[in-house]
């Protein structure tokens, strides 16, 4: 079954249930493959449906720390909330330590040996990571590696 698919049995199921958060971050989800299938006229895959996942999460987690700041411990939970419900479409994530050994093979492809290549290592490893890993993590340790 295409994840696609899914989202719209899922959202039936939430809408049965009253579920009113998984049937909001559902909408919001095909909201989002919607309007991208419009505009470049095309029928969306399970990698870019999941790009579009990713997307959101990451949206969440800036939004859970923002509101962390701003004392709004309110949004910052219904932030979490949604976030918790997007993971659940996303592919198992890496720990710190599988998202290293990828490094580190990249780095050993690339022959990088110092923070001027990390253009190139971020360019080799994200797709390998793809929906895996943060960016932000992997940014981390690549620059945690590298110096």
């Amino acid at each position: 079954m295409s994840l696609k698919q899914r989202l719209t049995d899922e959202i039936k199921i939430a809408m049965k249930t009253k579920d009113q958060l998984r049937k909001n971050v559902i909408t919001m989800i095909r909201a989002d493959i919607k309007q991208i299938e419009v505009d470049k006229r095309v029928e969306l895959s399970d990698e870019d449906v999941i790009e579009i996942i990713s997307k959101q999460a990451k949206q969440r987690k800036d939004s859970i720390e923002e509101f962390r700041k701003g004392c709004r411990d309110d949004l910052a939970q219904q932030a979490e909330d949604e976030l918790k419900v997007l993971m659940e479409y996303l592919p198992e994530q890496l720990s710190e330590e599988e998202i290293e050994a990828v490094i580190k093979e990249v780095i050993t492809d690339t022959g990088a040996t110092s923070m001027k290549d990390m253009g190139k290592i971020m360019a080799a490893a994200m797709p390998k990571l793809k929906g895996r890993a943060d960016g932000k993590i992997v940014n981390q340790i690549v620059r945690n590696i590298l110096q």
